[in-house]
C-alpha cells in the first residue's frame, strides 16, 4: 500500500479492478506454439504472457524513451498535480490514480500514432515499453505533489498554520513559501531516494522475486492494453473515463455560481438537518469523494463514517460541555489549550499508534524476509505469500525472458554511488541556507540512516505493499525537532527534517514499484530510471507552481472550515509542536485520553492480524478513523456514498462494474480535479460568484427577514 496521505492510498487498489480484467483477457487469448511438446505444456503455454507479444521487437531503452511520451506525460502530470494538490488541501485522502495515468496514456499516443499512420507519418509504434515509460513519469511528477508537503510539512511551515495556534507562532517558527525555495529545497531533496537503490534492483526483484502487488499489478494493466482484446476494452473504458470527466467538471462548473462566500453553495447543504450539519454530517455533492469512494476499499469508507460517528458524534459535543472545567470557557476556538486540541491530538495519537504498529510490523517481515533469504540457498523459495509459484512452462519462459533482457541494460553502480554521495553533499550544503533552523550535521545524519531506511521501505513495500514514507517523515520531525529544540526553531528544523526523509524513502520505493512494472513489461531499467528522473524534475517545478496559484487565489486557503482547509498541514505542525515543547501543549486530560486511542489503534490493528481475513474486514482501520477527528464527516459521507454506487453497480453487472468502475471513479476525480485550474484563474482575475446560496433555520430567517425589512 503506497502511503499518499494516511497511508490509506493504494497504488495498487486503483488497479484490481481492471488488473483482473486484464488477467481474463491475457488467459484467454490462445497461443499456436510450435513443436512436439505434449497437450499439457501447450495448456502451461496459453497463459504465457510473452508468447503473447513473442513476435513484437522489443525497442532498445533509447527508443522507448520518444519525445511523445514525455509531451503525453507533460500534460497528464499536470492534469494529475492539479488533483492531488486539490486532494492535498482538503482531505489529505488520495486515492491511486495509475488507472487513469496508464489509459490516458495509452489512449493519447494510441490515437496520435493512428492518426500519423493514416497519413503515412508514423516512424514508430506504440508499444506497451513506452506505455510503461509514461505511467512512470507520471507517476513520478504527480508523486511530487504529495512527497512536496505541500498539504502538509511546508504548509506547515506558514503563518496562516502558524497563526491558528497560540503555541509556537513565534518569527523564527514561521516560513512562509515561496516558489523559489519550494523548488530548490525539492530539487535537492528529491532525488537521493532514486540512487540509493538503484543498486539493490537485481536483489529485489530477481534474487528476492518481491511482489511488489502494485507494480505488478499496473504491468498486468498495460500488458492487456496491448492486446487486441486489451484495446478493445482500454477504447470503451477511455469513453466512459471522457463521459463522466465532462459530467464532473460542469457539475464543478454549475456549482461554483453558488458560492459567493464563506458557507454558500451545496457544498453546505445541511443534507441530514441544521444540526447535524453543525456536527459537520452532511452530503456536499463533491464528485471528487464520490469518486475517490469508488476507488477505495469499502473498509476504508466504513471506517472513515465510524470515526466521524464516534468524534463529532459522540466524543466533542461531550467534551464541549466540559468548557470551563477541562479548559477555559473564553478561550479562542483555535487554541490547542480548548476543544481544538482534543481534535488534533487525539487524532495524532490514533495515527501515531497506528503508524507504529505497522511500522513494527512490516519491520518484523522485512528482517525475517532477509534472515530466511540468507539461509536459504534455493532463491525461488521465498517468505512471502508470492503468487501461484509454480514451475510450469509458462512461467519459466515469462521469467527467462524478464530476467534477460532485465539484466541487458545495467546502470553502473558507480553512478548510483556517485550521484548519492554529489547531491547529498550539495544538500548538506544548500539546505541550511533555505532553513537556518536545520544545521548542516542534522542532514547529515539523514543522509548517513537514510539508504538503510530507503532499503527498510522498499523491501517492506515489496512484502507488503505498504509504503511508511509519512511515518518515516513523522519520526524525522520528532527526533531533530527535539535534538534542535524550542529555542533554535525546533518547528522548522523537525518539518524540513521530515521533508527531507519523506522525498527520500518514498522515491525508493516508488522506483522499485516501477522497476517490477518495467521487469514485467519488458521496459528496460535504464528507461525506467531515466523516465523517474526526467518525471520527478518536471514534479519539482509543475507542483510548487500548481500550489503556488491555489496559494495566490484563496484567501482562505488552509483556514478551518474553508473550502481548502488543509487539515494535515495543522496536523503536522502540531507533531513539530509536541516534539519540541513535549506534553505541556496539551489541555487538560488530552494525554490520557492520547494514551487510550494510541492503545486502541495498536489493539485494533493486532486484533485484524490475529482473526485473519475472513473476519477482519469487518473491522475498522485506525489510521481511517483519525482522519475526521479534526476534519468531520462530510467527505466520508461522500465516499460512502461512492461505495454504495459500486456496491449496487456489483450487485447488477460485475463484471461491468469490476471493467469500469475505476474509469467512472477516475472520471469523476479528473473532472472536478481539474475544475479547480479555471476557478483558481478567475479567483486570480477578481472573478467572483453572483450568488451566496445559504440554508438556514426558520428562527434565523425570520430575524434576517426583520432585518431586512427594517
Amino acid at each position: 500500500m503506497e502511503s499518499r496521505e494516511v497511508e490509506l492510498n493504494e497504488r495498487g487498489n486503483g488497479v484490481a479492478a481492471a488488473d483482473r480484467e486484464a488477467r481474463r483477457e491475457q488467459s484467454s487469448t490462445k497461443v499456436v506454439v510450435g513443436g512436439g511438446s505434449d497437450d499439457d505444456d501447450d495448456d502451461r503455454l496459453q497463459n504465457s504472457v510473452e508468447r503473447i507479444f513473442e513476435r513484437k521487437d522489443v525497442p532498445s531503452w533509447r527508443e522507448q524513451l520518444t519525445v511523445r511520451a514525455f509531451v503525453v506525460s507533460f500534460v497528464l502530470g499536470v492534469l494529475f498535480t492539479f488533483i492531488v494538490m486539490k486532494l492535498n488541501l482538503t482531505t489529505g485522502i488520495i486515492p491511486s490514480l495509475n488507472v487513469s495515468a496508464g489509459l490516458l496514456g495509452f489512449f493519447f499516443v494510441k490515437t496520435w500514432t493512428k492518426f500519423l499512420d493514416k497519413s503515412g507519418m508514423l516512424r514508430q509504434p506504440f508499444t506497451r515499453q513506452e506505455n510503461t515509460v509514461i505511467q512512470t513519469c507520471v507517476v513520478a511528477t504527480s508523486g511530487i505533489a504529495f512527497s512536496g508537503g505541500f498539504g502538509s510539512y511546508i504548509f506547515g511551515m506558514s503563518e496562516i498554520i502558524a497563526k491558528q495556534s497560540t503555541e509556537a507562532n513565534n518569527p523564527q517558527n514561521i516560513k512562509n513559501p515561496q516558489l523559489s525555495w519550494m523548488i530548490g529545497f525539492l530539487v535537492v531533496v528529491s532525488f537521493l531516494g532514486l540512487f540509493s537503490v538503484v543498486p539493490l534492483r537485481k536483489i529485489m526483484i530477481i534474487d528476492f522475486k518481491l511482489t511488489y502487488p502494485s507494480g505488478t499489478a499496473t504491468a498486468h494493466l498495460i500488458n492487456s492494453f496491448h492486446t487486441p482484446q486489451g484495446a478493445k476494452l482500454a477504447k470503451k473504458q477511455v469513453k466512459a473515463l471522457g463521459k463522466f470527466f465532462s459530467f464532473s467538471f460542469l457539475w464543478g462548473f454549475f456549482q461554483w455560481f453558488f458560492t459567493a462566500g464563506d458557507g454558500c453553495g451545496f457544498n453546505s447543504f445541511p443534507t441530514f438537518g441544521l444540526k447535524a450539519y453543525q456536527n459537520k454530517f452532511y452530503f456536499d455533492f463533491s464528485a471528487t469523494y464520490v469518486g475517490v469512494g469508488m476507488i477505495c476499499p469499502y473498509i476504508i469508507n466504513a471506517s472513515l463514517l465510524v470515526g466521524s460517528i464516534l468524534s463529532w458524534g459522540i466524543m466533542w459535543p461531550l467534551i464541549a460541555k466540559k468548557k470551563g472545567h477541562w479548559f477555559p470557557a473564553d478561550i479562542p476556538a483555535s487554541s490547542l489549550h480548548g476543544l481544538q486540541g482534543y481534535k488534533v491530538f487525539i487524532a495524532i495519537a490514533m495515527i501515531l499508534g497506528d503508524g507504529l504498529y505497522n511500522f513494527l510490523k512490516v519491520l518484523h517481515r522485512t528482517l525475517f524476509g532477509l534472515f530466511s533469504q540468507l539461509r536459504k540457498k534455493d532463491k525461488g523459495v521465498l517468505p512471502v505469500a508470492v503468487a501461484e509459484r509454480t514451475s510450469t512452462v509458462a512461467a519459466s519462459y515469462d521469467d527467462a525472458r524478464r530476467t534477460e533482457l532485465f539484466l541487458k541494460d545495467q546502470i553502473p553502480t558507480l553512478v548510483a554511488i556517485g550521484g548519492y554521495v554529489t547531491i547529498a553533499v550539495v544538500s548538506i550544503i544548500i539546505l541550511p541556507h533555505i532553513f537556518h533552523q536545520l544545521k548542516w550535521y542534522y542532514v547529515l545524519v539523514i543522509y548517513i540512516f537514510a539508504p538503510i531506511l530507503a532499503f527498510c521501505n522498499a523491501y517492506g513495500c515489496g512484502l507488503t505493499d505498504w509504503s511508511l514514507a509519512s511515518t518515516y517523515g513523522k519520526l524525522a520531525i520528532f527526533i531533530i525537532g527535539a535534538w534542535a529544540g524550542s529555542a533554535h526553531g525546533g518547528v522548522i528544523a523537525g518539518l524540513a527534517a521530515c521533508g527531507v526523509m519523506m522525498n527520500i524513502v518514498s522515491t525508493a520505493s516508488d522506483l522499485m514499484q516501477d522497476f517490477k512494472t518495467g521487469y514485467m513489461t519488458l521496459a528496460s531499467p535504464r528507461s525506467m530510471f531515466i523516465s523517474q528522473v526526467i518525471g520527478t524534475a518536471m514534479g519539482c517545478v509543475i507542483s510548487p507552481c500548481v500550489f503556488w496559484l491555489f496559494y495566490k487565489a484563496f484567501h482562505n486557503l488552509g483556514v478551518t472550515g474553508s473550502e481548502y482547509p488543509a487539515p494535515y498541514a495543522t496536523v503536522y505542525r502540531n507533531m513539530a509542536i509536541l516534539g519540541v515543547e513535549g506534553f505541556s501543549a496539551l489541555p487538560k486530560d488530552c494525554l490520557n485520553l492520547c494514551y487510550v486511542f494510541f492503545a486502541a489503534a495498536i489493539a485494533i490493528n493486532l486484533i485484524r492480524d490475529l482473526v485473519g481475513k475472513k473476519w477482519s474486514r469487518f473491522i475498522p482501520l485506525p489510521m481511517a478513523m483519525a482522519i475526521p477527528f479534526y476534519l468531520g464527516s462530510y467527505f466520508a459521507i461522500d465516499m460512502c456514498v461512492g461505495s454504495v454506487i459500486l456496491f449496487v453497480w456489483q450487485k447488477l453487472n460485475k463484471a461491468k462494474a469490476d471493467a469500469f468502475g475505476p474509469a467512472v471513479a477516475s472520471g469523476l476525480i479528473c473532472g472536478d480535479g481539474i475544475w479547480t485550474l479555471p476557478s483558481s484563474i478567475l479567483a486570480l482575475a477578481g472573478v467572483n460568484p453572483p450568488i451566496c446560496m445559504k440554508f438556514l433555520s426558520r428562527t434565523a430567517n425570520a430575524k434576517v427577514d426583520a432585518f431586512l425589512g427594517s
